[in-house]
């Protein structure tokens, strides 16, 4: 299951990231690593971007970038 997967209000935990390269590299830097748990805060009308909560903090996450972290 991939985090775009995930509907608002439920919560998973990082397994991996599939791309290397910058993509990965960029959405590890936002705090996006193994182990972490996220939870779906809400999706925009059209379903892009998606808000999260993770680390304590909100970051919104294009569609695309979701389908590439894989979740629990």
């Amino acid at each position: 299951m991939t985090l775009k997967d995930l509907k608002p209000g439920s919560e998973g935990r990082v397994v991996s990231i599939g791309d290397k390269g910058p993509a990965r590299r960029r959405i590890m830097e936002m705090g996006v690593t193994p182990g972490t748990n996220v939870k779906v805060i809400k999706t925009a009308p059209l379903g892009d971007p998606i808000e999260v909560n993770i680390r304590g903090y909100e970051l919104s996450l294009r569609k695309e970038e979701a389908m590439r972290i894989v979740v629990e």
